[in-house]
């Protein structure tokens, strides 16, 4: 396909039930993801090797760097900090902590070093989950009335915010003020050829890459929401990408265990890997979160 240089190959055979939250760890070399359901956080060197797997006390979604060297990590009730030297999870801000059938989903930093994130109905039935913004001190609700939120990306330039009604199986278009505003929601994208729309990340190019829960792959999709390419996979469910390595040209994916069969997984041993793949183009840099005082 347009885009991709090497198919999808197994890494970390880690069985995850959720694997999600690829996170590409640039100054520590390092990639990070989560398993929510098997409530692990994992860790490992870019070839795979060093690799280190933590419990978390509740649902662990996503995990971002910050400008402090720290980790911060989302559980059901708000983000903890991750103390990866003793393995603890401090609470850090709480968000939600009145609303019990809701935990987060996926998160993202932007270029002036904000966190978008997403809340969802843990049961996938009720329109509970709302999209937030968090500048460091302050969380800011920004849109609401999804039942599952996923992926948020940002184009190149930065004034563009991409988000993931997965349920719906549209991914929607906000223009991002320099403030941290969004406006103008529009529909980018709708998946129609199987599959439910998860995380994303963009290239350099502004080409947005979606994976595809159900769907056995990553689609590919130009900056006017047309289906450019796809990467396939040997297993369904796949979650989320991150562009890694010097040359950010190097692609880690998730994928996951859950909603699958016996017979299905019987079929898709793979299911539930950490993927690797390299790409024709470069992905965008990951940013830290830029704490306040």
């Amino acid at each position: 396909m347009s885009g991709i240089a090497t198919a999808p190959t197994p890494l970390w055979e880690v069985e995850a039930t959720l694997g999600e939250g690829v996170l590409w760890d640039a100054e520590h070399q390092l990639v990070w993801f989560v398993d929510i359901k098997g409530r692990r956080l994992h860790c490992c060197a870019p070839d795979g090797s060093a690799r280190r797997s933590w419990a978390a006390p509740g649902q662990v979604s996503f995990v971002v760097r910050a400008d402090d060297g720290g980790l911060v990590v989302s559980l059901e009730d708000g983000l903890y900090r991750f103390v990866e030297a003793s393995g603890e999870f401090v609470p850090f801000a709480k968000v939600e902590a009145d609303v019990p059938g809701n935990r987060f989903n996926d998160g993202h930093v932007d270029a002036q070093g904000r966190l978008w994130f997403g809340s969802m109905d843990d049961g996938e039935a009720e329109p509970t989950g709302v999209l937030y913004r968090f500048d460091g001190k302050r969380v800011v609700r920004m849109d609401d009335g999804y039942i599952i939120t996923n992926g948020p990306a940002v184009s190149p330039d930065g004034r563009t915010l991409y988000h993931t009604d997965t349920l719906d199986k549209r991914v929607y278009a906000f223009d991002l003020g320099l403030d941290g505003s969004l406006s103008n929601k529009r529909l980018f994208a709708d998946i129609t050829d199987g599959g439910h729309p998860d995380g994303m990340a963009v290239d350099a190019d502004g080409h947005v890459w979606i994976a595809v829960f159900g769907g056995w792959r990553i689609e590919r999709r130009d900056a006017a929401g047309r289906k450019v390419g796809e990467v396939r996979f040997p297993c369904s469910n796949i979650t989320k990408l991150a562009f890694a390595g010097d040359d950010l040209r190097t692609v880690y994916a998730t994928s996951a265990r859950k909603g699958l069969s016996a017979e299905a997984l019987a079929q898709q041993p793979l299911a539930g890997a950490l993927f690797t793949f390299r790409a024709e183009t470069a992905g965008l840099p990951h940013h830290v979160l830029a704490l306040q005082e």
